[in-house]
């Protein structure tokens, strides 16, 4: 069954995927849990989406997602659940290439100058005068 995913899904699916292969690159005892052909990453992620939904949380650090991936593959039976169609977000650094850091520095100058025209182009408000209050003279002691 093939299914239409949103890239932070795909990013999602890639990044457990790298974390696992890693993981068993460094980790011999992992590698052979890794290698079990009745398990997949994509069953992996989806047991990790069911566990999500079932905390009713909707944040969790990569320490705790990959907490996760690794318990999927440590545990011998483990009930992975149903496909969940949502919306993945993956928080990782975007690298720009050199002509994308020129463009973001060129619309941001230009920003910057758009908005220094429209401040000179305000026409100048006059300052109100500050209304003077009355002051009501009270008599002084010393005046008695």
């Amino acid at each position: 069954m093939a299914t239409k995913e949103n890239k932070g899904t795909q990013a999602f699916n890639e990044t457990i995927k790298a974390y696992l292969e890693e993981r068993a690159e460094n980790d011999a005892l992992f590698a052979v849990k890794f290698a079990n052909p009745s398990k997949s990453v994509e069953d992996c992620v989806t047991y990790i989406l069911n566990q999500v939904r079932r905390s009713g949380c909707n944040g969790f650090t990569d320490a705790e997602v990959y907490g996760m991936a690794i318990h999927f593959y440590e545990e011998n039976e483990i009930e992975v659940g149903n496909p969940i169609n949502c919306q993945v977000v993956v928080n990782h650094t975007v690298e720009l290439t050199e002509e994308e850091k020129g463009q973001a520095r060129q619309d941001a100058i230009n920003k910057l100058r758009d908005e220094e025209m429209a401040k000179m182009r305000r026409p100048i408000q006059p300052k109100k005068a500050s209304e003077k209050k009355t002051q009501v003279e009270q008599p002084s002691l010393f005046d008695l």
